[in-house]
Order: C-alpha cells, then structure tokens, then sequence
C-alpha cells in the first residue's frame, strides 16, 4: 500500500513558490497619504503685536479635520434617516442647529441714557448760553435722535433666522459649485468662545454677500451669528425690518451713502455707544473694511472705545479670509432693493458663471493685548509725495526710508471726538487688519490660470478684469517653485517686489548700454535693490506690509529672500579691491549712500557697499523672474495709462466724475491696444485715483459737499509728468 494513503495525516500539499517581488510587497506597511494631510498652519496672529494670544495655541493642525461643502448638506448631518428625510436633510439640519437668541430688550433706552450720545445731541442743538435757539432746535433734534435710536432695535429671530439659513443653502447651491470651509479653524473658533470676550469678526469687502457667508457658516456649526455692519441704503420698510430681524445694522432712512451718514453729528456717538452695548451683552460683531476707500475702519475704533470705556474687559477679533473663483456680478456694491432681487433672481435661472468660494478664519487675538504691546503703529508716517517725489524728480534716495502715511483710512471728518493717538491706533490696526485678512485668502484655481493665461497670452481677453490675481494668484506657484516659506504665505507679496526690483535694475542697465536685448550676467548692488524695492512698496496699496514692520525692513526681507530662494547668489568681492572699481568693471549701477542712522539693520553685518549679487545661472530664471513682473505690472500699468489720460480729463473735476471718465479712458486705451484688459478694472481705477492723490499728482478741493480734484500746478508741466512716467514704467520694462 502507498504509504500516503497509509497516513493521510502526513499529506502536505506543496505551495507555489513565492516570486521575490510578491515577498517584499508583504513586507511593506501601508501608509497614510502625505498629500493635504501635512498643510501648512496658515491663519495664525502676529507674534509680534500678539505673542500671549499666539501662545494660547488656539488653531492647531492635528488632527486634520479637511474641508466641508457648507452646501452639501444630506441625511448624514441629521439624527435620521429614510427616504423621506432625504428629501427634507436641508431642512431638518437647519432646525437642529443651535441658534443663540440676541433680543433688543431695553438696549435702546440704555443707548438713549449714555453720557455720549446726550452730551453730542446738547451739542449739536446749541451752546447752552443760548437757551431760547434751544427750545427751537431741541424738537428737531429730537425727531432725529429718535430715527437713529430706532437702528438699537435690531435683534436676532431664532426662527426667522432659521428660515432665511435654510433660503441661503438653496441659494448658494445654485450660485457656487462648492463652499468650501475649514474645519480645523471652527475648532479654533470653538475654542475661542471659552474665553468669554465677545468676537469680532473682520474681512475685507469684496462683495455683499460676504457677511452673508460667515453668518452662514457660523450658524450651520453652532456658533452665536455676529450682528452685521451692512453700509447699504434700503428703502423698502418691509425690507428694512426682515434685515434688522436678522442682525443687520443698515445706514439710517435719509443716508445715500456711509460717508454720508458719518457726517451726521449725532450719528458717529449713537453707532459707538450702540457697538458698547452690544459687545456688552456678549454679541458677536461682523465688520468690512476697505483699503481702497477708507471705509470700515470707524467700526473698529468703535470696538475700541469700549474697552476703553469699561464696558467690556477684552474683545478677541478674527480675521476672515473669503475667496471666490468670480465674484457675484450683482453683489459687488452695497445695494439692497426689489430690483436688484429681482436681477439677482434672472441671473440664477440662466445659470451663468459658477465658481466655488473658500473660507479661511484666523486665529482669534485679543484686542487689547495689541493696542497695549506698541508694536502696531503708524505715528511719524510722512505722505507718499513726500517719500518718492525728491526720488522722482530729484533722483534722491534719503527720503524713502520713512513709512507712508495713510490717515486718508480713518480722516478727521469721521469721528471727530477721537483723540489723535486713538485715531492713530485705529489706523495701524486696521492697516494690520487687512494684511492679517488678505493672507489668510485662500488661492483660487481661476487666479492661477488667470495668471498663466496672462503672462503666455499677453493679448487676453476681456473677461480677465481681475484686480487680485496679480497678487494672490501667485502664492501656490510659488509655493510649489519653493520660492517663500509654505507656512509664510504673504511670501508672495515679497516675491513681486524682489522680482520687479531687478528687472528695473536690469532695464537701467540696458539703458545704459545703449539698448538691446537684455544682458542677465550682470552684477547687482544691495544697497541698489534695497532703494528699488522700497520704492515698489511705497507704491503697493494699504495692507500688503504690516505696520509692526517698517518699509526698511520689509525691503531688507525682500533682497534676504531673493538669495534664499536662489533668484540670486551672492557675489564674492575681493577685500584688497576698492569697491568703487568693483562696481566699475562689473557695470553695476551705484546711487548715494544715505546718512540716515535709522538704515541699520541686524542682516547688515557687512558693509553694504560691499555686498553685490548676480542672478542665478539656470536658463527658467529669466522667465519665472518675468513672469513675477507680469503680475505687478497689472497695476502698475494701469498707473502709466491714467497719467497719460490726464489731460483728457477737465479741471475742476468731481472724484465720482473723475473715476468714471478714468474708467472710460483705461477701457477705451485696452481695446486700442487689443491687450491687457485687465488693467482697465474698476477696482484698479480707484487704486490709481488714491495713488495720484497721495502723491501729489491731484489736489483736493471739499465744496459744497462734495470733493473736487484737479491736476497739481507740478505736474502740469510735461516734464515731471514724463519723469513720474518713466518712474512707473522701469518696474514693467519688459512688458512694454
């Protein structure tokens, strides 16, 4: 018998061999993705102006929480589940939600009772020696005073508001493909509500529907909803009362415009003792500011003047980020009406543009830990003509050192009971306010293609009118190139201005040469890109540098990041040569050096005579380095196609006058030219307005309630005009 089948026991079946590659398969362990698990912690306060709230380690990274579609919302997010609850997920999610109730109460008795707003009312009457003028003018007064006590009324509805929650989810989905927010800054935001100060709740004014989304968001996650600073002029009552039922502080029956109703004497104290008693009862506030006009910033040295009043201890403010791949086309202004519902309405059914919009909160600080620390200050600013015009016309360098004074952001006329240092302080906060909100702005995919579009095809279309994809834009393909720190987005920005700096540099030395094609084995001074760089900043529009840095220091960074980066590399200098004949036989461009004892920094361990660089040797710096250029000559030629239109323009002219006629010209030079439309923007115009007033360019003329500009008795002559010309175009010489 076989002896197999005498012991089946013994039977072993023989395996296939193994292969080598299957065996070391097994000995590999999963791993988790790297991608989007490991991202930058982006939002956090300033340690400069911040470090106690920076320490309180609020916005953490770990775990990663990812992003959620604030409209994609299905039975998962309820306690139920079935057919029938996936028809209503949407509604049942809203009812769930935790709404925290803000009435009115007696808020406007205690608004009425203040110190501030019955001293201003006396004030604005009459002188008390003139009691008869009194007993006349006191009625009107009255009747106003009662109109504008009648915006205290506002209060939050649980259930209206839940209602118009559920409305904006189904109107959101239709207008945006997603809105995206990030989870781990909710938590953050979670974590802030433990500390037991109010929130306030600051972005920069994009369109009128970004109040609209945080209120949103916080809503859907279980967060109190702030009460919104909403600068529009409604006129339907109707109207007026759904929006003061939701939180929403509206301009007062009578105002056309925020500028307007700034101007009201009784105004400016009933808004500030209204904002104490909010922030007093514990609500949250939502604030937009606006660099371009200067708007916004009253609303926060009103935050201010409450803690200094006492009547809250602390206020934890959060920068709020909102990206959109294409802003609403009619929400871009502050208007609210049936017609423009309706418009909004039509707009929807045709479909049309639908891009997604990304969140970003950033981490809460407290308030008055950064009105108290002194680092954030813009005393001892001098204006802008006073910085470049002596560089312009005088090719004199010892002026731009100093900060550029923005006290257009917060002018004299609004809140005139503020004294000059809270004035001042209010300024540099919202200066820091801005650029702590455009960093934490998300990168869009349009912006990036947008910007590669622009610089490939330099003849566009007119549909990229896009004022920020310049800018933010860029930061992800600088990101991806390693050209600024991951975790430092507003890298970018630096990015620009070292990239424009020496492509001036580069176009003076091909000046120089007498013209050609442009020479790259060339050798660059610090001291040169320094002034160059400078000179740039000075021109950038309020925001893109913090105040607790100084112009000098963000011109340093730029020339330190330039060699990081490896744009440049420094160049060795013999120390037995002069550095006189250095410069000499390397063909560099030399400037005076500025006595001012205020240049010294801890990154000038050299002398920076001394110190010179020359650009990389890879062949795809050039283009990356032009390509940088191509995003700040957006702005900066929309700077040279306004000077040269001036003349086109009358004189005396009205500033709405002026931006429309400006406008008109810019539109009218980019179809001549059949190129760079989007230098012809709006947003762009009024940026260019702002700067020519600072410089000098145009004068201010208030009259009759209205501003007035004209062209400066300088500039009126064709020489200077040329040199501010020349001056603007050296920063764009490639793209001419």
């Amino acid at each position: 018998m076989d002896p197999v089948s005498e012991n089946p026991s013994s039977f072993q079946p023989k395996c296939p061999a193994l292969s080598w590659g299957v065996k070391i398969k097994r000995k590999l362990k999963s791993a988790a993705p790297f991608l989007g698990r490991f991202r930058p912690l982006v939002g956090q306060c300033c340690h400069q102006c911040t470090p106690e709230s920076l320490g309180l380690k609020l916005l953490r990274n770990t775990p990663p929480l990812g992003f959620q579609n604030l409209t994609s919302v299905n039975e998962t997010h309820t306690g139920y589940r079935g057919w029938l609850v996936r028809r209503v997920c949407c509604l049942l999610f809203v009812w769930g939600c935790e709404v925290h109730p803000s009435p009115a109460g007696d808020r406007r008795h205690r608004v009425h009772g203040s110190e501030r707003c019955v001293r201003q009312a006396l004030v604005a009457a009459c002188s008390p020696d003139e009691t008869k003028m009194m007993e006349l003018v006191m009625p009107e007064v009255r009747d106003h005073l009662g109109r504008l006590l009648a915006l205290t009324q506002t209060f939050i509805s649980p259930y209206l508001l839940r209602l118009v929650s559920w409305m904006l989810l189904k109107v959101f989905s239709l207008m945006f493909c997603s809105v995206q927010v990030n989870r781990n800054q909710l938590a953050a935001l979670h974590r802030a509500t433990q500390l037991k100060s109010p929130l306030v709740y600051v972005c920069v004014r994009q369109s009128g529907i970004d109040h609209a989304l945080i209120c949103l968001t916080l809503f859907c996650h279980n967060l109190s909803v702030p009460y919104t600073i909403y600068p529009a002029h409604v006129r339907q009552s109707w109207l007026r009362s759904i929006l003061q039922r939701l939180g929403v502080v509206l301009l007062p029956e009578g105002s056309e415009s925020e500028r307007d109703a700034e101007m009201d004497s009784l105004y400016s104290p009933v808004m500030t003792s209204f904002t104490g008693e909010l922030l007093r009862e514990g609500a949250s506030l939502s604030v937009g500011i606006c660099g371009s006009r200067g708007h916004g910033g009253q609303w926060l040295a009103r935050v201010h003047q409450a803690i200094s009043d006492g009547l809250v201890p602390d206020v934890s403010i959060v920068p709020v980020g909102i990206s959109y791949d294409c802003l609403p086309r009619f929400f871009t202004r502050p208007q609210a009406g049936v017609m423009s519902a309706l418009r909004f309405a039509v707009s929807l059914l045709k479909g049309g543009h639908r891009g997604s919009v990304r969140i970003h909160f950033a981490q809460a600080f407290s308030l008055k830990e950064m009105c108290q620390s002194g680092k954030c200050r813009v005393d001892g600013g001098r204006p802008l003509q006073d910085l470049l015009l002596t560089a312009i016309l005088q090719d004199r360098m010892d002026s731009i050192f100093s900060q550029k004074d923005v006290s257009w952001l917060l002018p004299p006329a609004v809140m005139p009971e503020l004294s000059p240092a809270d004035r001042q302080q209010t300024i540099a906060l919202t200066l820091h306010l801005m650029y702590s909100s455009t960093t934490t702005m998300a990168v869009m995919s349009t912006s990036l293609v947008s910007c590669l579009l622009l610089h490939k095809h330099r003849k566009a279309h007119a549909q990229f009118e896009c004022v920020d994809v310049d800018v933010f834009g860029l930061s992800h393909v600088c990101t991806t190139a390693g050209f600024i720190d991951s975790a430092n987005p507003e890298g970018f920005c630096v990015c620009l201005c070292k990239a424009c700096a020496v492509s001036a540099m580069l176009s003076e030395v091909v000046g120089c040469g007498g013209g050609g094609d442009p020479e790259f084995d060339v050798v660059l001074g610090q001291e040169e890109l320094t002034e160059k760089s400078l000179q740039l900043t000075h021109l950038l529009s309020p925001g893109f540098v913090p105040p607790c840095q100084t112009a000098h220091g963000f011109a340093l960074d730029v020339v330190d990041s330039m060699v990081r980066c490896g744009v440049l590399v420094m160049e060795e200098v013999q120390k037995d040569t002069p550095v006189c004949d250095f410069m000499k036989k390397q063909g560099v461009l030399s400037w005076a050096v500025s006595d001012n004892p205020d240049q010294s920094s801890d990154s000038d361990c050299e002398e920076p005579d001394a110190r010179s660089y020359k650009l990389s040797q890879p062949s795809q710096c050039p283009e990356l380095l032009f390509f940088l250029c191509s995003l700040l000559s957006v702005r900066l030629r929309a700077l040279c196609w306004a000077l040269e239109s001036l003349h086109y323009l009358p004189s005396p002219i009205t500033e709405r006058d002026c931006l429309s006629q400006l406008h008109t010209h810019l539109k009218n030079r980019a179809q001549l030219d059949k190129a760079h439309y989007e230098s012809s923007s709006i947003d762009l115009v009024r940026l260019v307005l702002r700067t020519f007033i600072d410089l000098g360019v145009l004068t201010e003329d208030r009259q009759r309630g209205d501003v007035y500009l004209d062209v400066s008795p300088l500039f009126s002559q064709c020489a200077h005009k040329v040199k501010l010309l020349q001056f603007f175009k050296q920063f764009i010489y490639m793209y001419n």
